[in-house]
């Protein structure tokens, strides 16, 4: 787009910047506050395990009639898939909310490793006294993982146990 100089004048233009330097000129990385803005890293992973839906101090009937299924006393299994969040401000340095290849290894270190093939109610010890229930499990894992996660991050662990089962826990 060419301006006249009637333009020019009208609208305090001065005529020798051009146009792109005239929006740039007083534009630096230093200056613009990306240490302010946040952004969500996520981070999907997924790991197989059985479990039985049970509460000990309910009858047989009342466990079969409320979990149905999912009560089966030989266990059932899941694919389950995970997806890990973490919302931070974006480092100006690094660029960076989160480092995504050190939240890759705290999963696997904490949640692959712990849970991948395995009975949740025989061979974990955070599921000896606690129902595994999609929601449960969602938030043994928010709890390993804001752990190790620095406060300053908001961490959000959705679970899904099946494609149209999904449970999402979430904070600071």
């Amino acid at each position: 787009m060419v301006f006249d100089s009637t333009h020019q004048k009208k609208h305090n233009i001065n005529p020798e910047l051009s146009r792109s330097s005239r929006f740039h000129q007083n534009v630096s990385t230093e200056s613009l506050p990306l240490h302010r803005v946040k952004a969500t890293v996520t981070r999907k992973a997924h790991f197989n395990s059985a479990h039985r839906l049970h509460v000990p101090t309910w009858s047989d009937e009342k466990n079969q009639t409320y979990f149905g299924l999912c009560n089966n006393p030989n266990f059932h299994g899941h694919n389950y898939e995970l997806d890990v969040s973490v919302t931070g401000e974006i480092n100006p340095l690094t660029g960076f909310a989160y480092d995504i290849g050190k939240l890759k290894k705290l999963i696997e270190k904490e949640i692959t490793e712990a849970f991948d093939h395995k009975n949740l109610n025989l061979d974990t010890p955070e599921f000896k006294n606690l129902n595994p229930t999609a929601e449960n499990i969602a938030s043994v894992i928010w709890q390993k993982l804001r752990s190790q996660i620095e406060t300053e991050y908001e961490l959000t662990v959705t679970l899904a146990e099946t494609p149209r089962n999904i449970v999402t826990v979430n904070g600071k």
